[in-house]
């Protein structure tokens, strides 16, 4: 396919990071202001998908730059203060974007998972991030989340590391006005009852986890 050109107001991004390969792609691309990878990406499994990115990003000492096209634009950043997942997400709020669906973001290395999870978690005040896998979505949440064509899925809802005054429509067990605590009580293999959840809180930060 062809891809959209950078010169275009950008607003939705498709990001691929260096987690497990995915085998369940988004179906409509054409969705996407931009679409790239991390540079252990590309390496790793990247290259081999049937589309092109418009950039490739990272301090590139997982790939081999000769190997690159030179069609695909390269963009250096070599600051180790920072992972690829962060500096990535820099990248992309530089040029505009809003939402970011990230691929790749879990598996693995579970510390790279947990790494990637506290970088979403640090822009969440700026970006829309949403972490896909073969099995889940699931995202930070804001303060109040509806979900659509939810029933019979799993929902789980996980504290970081509190989240006060929750309520819930639509699950098999509801929440009214309760709060959840890491690692004391968390809200996990929830499953939704109606086509529609709504789930609100008053403070602190939740993840919220969907089944596929």
């Amino acid at each position: 396919m062809k891809l959209k050109n950078l010169g275009i107001p950008m607003n939705k991004a498709l990001l691929f990071l260096n987690g497990k390969k995915p085998t369940i792609l988004p179906e409509n691309l054409d969705s996407y202001s931009i679409i790239t990878c991390t540079d252990g990406a590309y390496s790793r499994y990247v290259k081999n998908l049937p589309f092109t990115i418009n950039y490739i990003s990272g301090d590139l000492d997982s790939v081999q730059v000769s190997t690159i096209p030179s069609s695909i634009p390269i963009i250096e950043t070599p600051d180790q203060n920072k992972t690829d997942f962060h500096k990535a997400l820099e990248l992309l709020l530089d040029k505009g974007i809003h939402d970011v669906d990230v691929y790749g973001g879990s598996g693995r290395e579970s510390d790279h998972f947990i790494g990637n999870l506290s970088t979403a978690l640090f822009f969440k005040n700026k970006l829309r991030i949403t972490f896909y896998d073969d099995y889940s979505k699931f995202f930070f949440s804001g303060k109040s989340t509806k979900i659509n064509d939810a029933k019979g899925k799993t929902i789980s809802l996980i504290p970081f590391f509190e989240a006060k005054n929750i309520f819930t429509k639509g699950l098999q067990y509801p929440l009214s006005n309760e709060t959840l605590i890491f690692p004391q009580r968390l809200g996990t293999r929830n499953v939704a009852v109606e086509k529609e959840v709504v789930i609100t809180y008053g403070e602190g930060e939740l993840l919220i986890y969907i089944s596929r």
